[in-house]
């Protein structure tokens, strides 16, 4: 990795700050982070690698926080854990499997795919519920564990947007009670990104000074996410991800 500048620590501080942030009161955060490891010179898929590891601390810093509900759940949880597993690992050695240019090529298809999901995530927890209301057991079935395993593969590969995707994998066994529904969340992207990261780890695709900075400041953006949840309207925080993650989706589809 070529020697980071004062430029470069200035935007990934900026950039993980927002993403801690954004992460802990809308989610989205992981489209600042990497698009912030690309415009410092980053290869993108090592920018990909880099970024799981930054908000890999956040994440399971979440989880912890719900770690009796986790606990209280876990049984009933052990299917999507072990498509989580499965999947975390398949979607971080796919990713080290594709080709940079390739991948390069996907990216404005990713950013683009995860603001869209970011966007219609209200409908999505909607439709789960739905799906749920209609079932008459909460363990989940070949349905749920099925697209559990679809949303870990993505969220090793690329991780942007899995939460959202996991509202309607989650919301077949959890409902829409919010805490309930969030500690199964962090939980089982703990486990597929924690999962991909060790791959990331052990094949060396890790820009490591990046990985302090970014992560450092995503920690601080995490606890100021009350004071700017305070002082910011939520719907803002939602339009200013969306707007970004547009505007950055068009900008790759352009360079």
């Amino acid at each position: 990795m070529k020697a980071i500048s004062f430029y470069d620590i200035f935007l990934l501080v900026g950039a993980g700050f927002i993403a801690g942030a954004i992460n802990a009161l809308a989610g989205g955060g992981t489209i600042f982070t990497f698009s912030a490891l690309m415009a410092i010179g980053l290869p993108a898929v090592t920018a990909n690698a880099t970024s799981a590891v930054s908000v890999l601390p956040g994440q399971i810093a979440a989880a912890w926080a719900y770690r009796r509900e986790i606990a209280a759940g876990l049984l009933r949880l052990l299917p999507f854990t072990l498509v989580s597993a499965v999947g975390g690992v398949a979607g971080g050695l796919l990713l080290l499997g594709t080709d940079e240019t390739a991948f390069r090529a996907l990216v404005p298809f990713l950013i683009f795919f995860a603001t869209l999901l970011f966007l219609v995530a209200p409908h999505i927890a909607t439709l789960g519920e739905r799906m749920a209301a209609r079932r008459g057991s909460d363990r989940p079935g070949p349905l749920a564990t099925g697209l559990q395993g679809l949303v870990a593969v993505y969220g090793g590969y690329f991780g942007a947007g899995m939460g959202i995707m996991m509202l309607a994998s989650l919301s077949l066994t959890e409902g829409r009670e919010f805490h309930r529904l969030n500690a199964a969340k962090n939980w089982l992207a703990s486990v597929m990104q924690g999962l991909a990261v060790l791959v990331f780890i052990i094949s060396g695709a890790i820009a490591w000074r990046a990985v302090l900075i970014v992560a450092a400041a995503s920690i601080v953006g995490g606890w100021s996410s009350v004071v700017v949840g305070r002082l910011v309207p939520q719907p803002l925080v939602r339009g200013f991800v969306i707007a970004t993650g547009l505007g950055l989706s068009a900008w790759y589809f352009i360079v």
